[in-house]
Formats: structure tokens, sequence, C-alpha cells
């Protein structure tokens, strides 16, 4: 089939624009006597979405849309061109013009140019992947100075462990909604053996509020030493704070001394969220009344006491969770808190309410304000180190076209507890998806009758996620980087591409088969979340 036009591709952005084309070469026995230019195809051009729908070459002359960019490509000589999808994406075109015979394509130049961008589209996937990958980096690059003091600062400040108490069960989450935040939390042991737990939100976001919150833990943790009373050391750090903080800045802060032999607690509040007591005798709000910290000098700062009882939970949190909406912006709201609250029956309290945060918000959440929970349940007694892995999911799938995506569902349902950030989540599922497709197509061979299991389990520091395919008498390639010139060129097997986009989706990906099956585990370090 050769031609006496060059071909060429055009790659879609995010946006569905051109670039300006790539080309194909042909052997030297063929040379290129003319190369087609580029076509400008606008985002919501007809042309876009009759494309996405067909599948193999397409006749341009034959098209009859209201397109400008139809009506371009037959200026310019267009007269085949052949989707490239990945993933049901539309991700890039490869163009034709006429034959150098002068002859209409046959049947059998339409089945190879098929087949070829059935070869592309993973090739242009990865190339688009690396592209992204190249522009983050200099992105990152521009910010790198800002965001390394910034992130050192909060890496540095934010407590690197939690307290291991006989009898208490101590946890915490934080997310920033940048890179960096403005929330805190400590634990301080006092010169008495009390423990003083601390929570706090800086009214910013970014580096500015990270920096205003590193101050205000440093005099939290000063006047701590020398002040046993939560109201005199919220009193000492506002009348330091004032006179430097920021215009239109202020902190607020909960400052609670526990004694841990008899559950006692003391606690003054700089304005923070009411922190909550949930146990089997119900919830309760634990009212303090103070002003936010840095905003008015002189004040002075309510003292109350509770006792905490086995069976009870202390939670802190900031204002990321109650204010956090839905797409109908909607509020979560302390109603909801108070009602899940009530209806938490045992485990574990700041996995509960990530998921009910993300059952409320939906996937594609944009998260406004930095969340944090801190939570401390009396045990009573110490409790027995566990250690097992939880089961989230097993299910097995037929081996048919489209059920990657079954598979991709509802291993993000099955994971949503863990409240992994939406862009690893998304990472995860593309992986899945094309684990799943890899092992419905090459080892089981889409036959009906072999199934594919998916399992995900986690242990509280990885999720591991396997999918199992009865194809153990085919070897696995090796997931190498593929080189894209090598690849097009025919000098490198076209395998390989699937392994090689799933292994830069997840932080660990491991092979094992035996003489019947295939196994690939997707791993990801939930350490670092």
């Amino acid at each position: 089939m050769t031609s006496r036009l060059a071909t060429f591709w055009q790659k879609f952005s995010g946006a569905q624009r051109a670039t300006p084309p790539a080309l194909l070469e042909e052997p030297a026995a063929a040379p290129i006597t003319t190369i087609l230019p580029g076509v400008d195809i606008a985002p919501n051009d007809p042309l876009l979405a009759y494309l996405r729908q067909v599948n193999g070459p397409v006749e341009i002359a034959r098209l009859r849309l209201d397109s400008p960019a139809l009506t371009q490509m037959k200026a310019t000589g267009v007269v085949v061109s052949v989707p490239l999808v990945s993933q049901g994406e539309l991700i890039g075109l490869i163009n034709l013009g006429d034959r150098r015979s002068e002859q209409e394509y046959s049947s059998d130049d339409r089945k190879l140019l098929a087949d070829l961008a059935t070869q592309s589209a993973p090739a242009v996937r990865v190339a688009q992947l690396v592209r992204q990958q190249q522009l983050q980096a200099i992105e990152q690059e521009r910010m790198a100075q800002e965001l390394a003091v910034a992130q050192l600062v909060q890496k540095t400040l934010l407590p690197q462990s939690l307290p291991e108490l006989d009898g208490w069960a101590i946890a915490a989450y934080y997310q920033p909604a940048r890179a960096v935040g403005g929330d805190f939390y400590d634990f301080r042991t006092l010169p008495d053996g009390k423990l003083a737990i601390i929570i706090g939100d800086v009214t910013d976001k970014g580096v500015p509020a990270a920096l205003v919150m590193a101050t205000t833990r440093t005099l939290l943790r000063a006047a701590s030493e020398r002040l046993g009373s939560p109201g005199a050391v919220l009193e000492r750090v506002n009348d330091l704070l004032h006179p430097d903080i920021p215009a239109r800045m202020f902190v607020t802060c909960l400052y609670a001394v526990l004694d841990t032999q008899t559950g006692h607690l003391l606690y003054a509040n700089a304005g923070h969220d009411l922190p909550y007591r949930a146990g089997p005798d119900g919830v309760e709000e634990l009212r303090a009344r103070g002003m936010p910290l840095g905003l008015l000098p002189g004040m002075s700062y309510e003292e109350k006491e509770t006792t905490l009882t086995p069976g009870d939970t202390l939670l802190l949190y900031s204002d990321g969770l109650v204010e956090a909406h839905d797409r109908q912006r909607g509020m979560y709201g302390f109603p909801k808190l108070r009602q899940e609250l009530s209806e938490f029956t045992g485990g574990d309290l700041v996995a509960y309410l990530l998921t009910t945060l993300h059952d409320f918000v939906g996937p594609a959440w944009e998260q406004e304000d930095d969340v944090t929970l801190v939570t401390v349940r009396y045990e009573g007694a110490p409790q027995p180190q566990g250690g097992q892995p939880t089961q989230l999911a097993d299910f097995t799938l037929p081996s048919a076209p489209g059920n990657e995506r079954q598979a991709m569902t509802r291993i993000a349902e099955a994971v949503v507890s863990l409240g992994l950030p939406p862009d690893r989540l998304e990472k995860l599922k593309t992986a899945v998806a094309e684990a799943t497709m890899n092992a419905m197509e090459h080892g089981n061979h889409y036959r009906d009758d072999l199934p594919v299991r998916i399992q995900a389990e986690s242990d509280g520091q990885r999720l591991a996620v396997r999918i199992t395919d009865q194809g153990g008498d085919v070897e696995i390639p090796d997931p190498a980087t593929p080189d894209i010139a090598l690849k097009l060129a025919g000098l490198q097997s076209p395998r390989g591409w699937g392994l090689f986009l799933i292994k830069s989706m997840v932080d660990e990906m491991n092979v094992t088969d035996d003489d019947q099956h295939h196994t690939i585990e997707l791993v990801i370090n939930l350490a670092q979340e």
C-alpha cells in the first residue's frame, strides 16, 4: 500500500486540539514526496464525536458533517483517516492521502490500517504520558524551592509518630488541600506525665499558612513547658502571636490535657471546631469559649473538663471535614458529623469518617480545605497487636471485552475507606483496568469459560490488588521501558506497552505464575499518603 502522499498522525491533548504533525516514515524504497499539513480540530467539532464512535478507517470524502475540521481535511488532500483509540478514548488520528498508484484503498489496505492503529494507539498513549510527565517536571522545578522549604517545615514539625500508651489508641489523619497547608496537630508529654493534645487551623492555605503554623506550634510547645493550665497556655500564645501575625490571618486551636491514668480531660478552645466525646453513653459536644489566637490581644480562655471512660473516643478535627461540599453544594455539616458518630459501632473511626466524607462529596471531589482528624480512644486495657491484612474485595469477571471497566469500578469502591488522594486513585484504576484487559486478552484469550479473579487487601501500610488469569503456559514479557522509535519501526515486539503503563501507575508491580495461572500484583504504599 505505497501512497503518493505521506501519512501523518495527530495527537490530542486534554483540550482536544491538534499538535503539529509528526511523520510516520516509509521505507527507503518508497520516498516521501508530499507532506500533509496539520489540521486544527476544535473540542466541540462534530467530527470528533463521529470519530469516537467508529472502528477502523474512515473515507473522508463520504462524510457529510457541518465540520470546519472536515472541510479543512478535504482541502488538504486527506482521503482516509484512522482513529487511534486507547481504553475507549480518542487520542489521535492517522491521515493518508491518495495512493501512489491512484487506485482506491483496498480491503487489505483497510485491514492493515486498522492493525496499524491498534499497534500505534498504545505508543501514542505512552508518548502522551511521557510528555505530561515532562510538563509536570517543568512546573515542579519552577515551584521547587518554595515548596521544598514549606514541605520540609511541615514534615519536620508534624508528629513523626503517635504516642503509644497502654489502654489508649491514638490515630491521626492529615491531608492538605494544597502541597502544604495550615492545619496542624501535636502531642506533648508534660512534666507531670500527662499528655497534651493539640489541634489547630491557620485561616489560609499554602506556604503562608504553613509558616504561621510552624510559629504557632513552636509557641505552644514553649508555653506548655512552663504553664500547666490549657487556658494559660492559649493566653500566652495569643499575646505572643498577635503583634507579628500577618494581616487578616489568625489561628483556631484546641488545647487539651489528658491524664492517661484516670481519663480526666481538661481543655480550652481558641475558636476551633467543637470536639466530640463519643461512646456507649452517646455523643457529647465539649464546649469552651475563647477567641482565635492572634486576632485580639489580652484574651482569656475558658477551661472545661470531662472524664473519658473505657469505650469513649475523643474526636478532634478541622473544618475541612464539616465544610466539605457535594456536587449540589450541600455541606457535610455538624449535624451529619454528630449523626455519623452516633451510628459508629466500633473499629477505626478515622477510616469510618473518611468513608462517609467520600461517599458524601462523590468521586470527583476537589478538596477545598485541609482535612485533619485526631482520635483518642480509651480502651481501658492494653490491646493485642494485629497485623493480619484485611480483605477488601474478591470477585471474578468473565473474559469479555469491556469487563475491565467493571474491575476498575469495583476496586475503586472497595478501597474508598483507605482515603487515597484522587490522583493516586485514578492511577490505580487505570492500572487495574489495563491489567484486567491483559489478563482477559492475552491470558484467557477472551474465553467465556475462563474468568479473571481480582482480589484486594490492605494491612494499613500497603494496598495490594491481584489480577489472576488462567494462561500460565504463556510467558509474561518483561515490562521494560519501551523504545517508541524501535516499536514503530517494527524492530521491537509490540507487546509490553500495557505492562509499562501499569508499572508506571503504581508503587510496585509483581508478576508470579505457575503452570495454570498468571498473577499481577499492584501495590500502593499507604504510609506515604
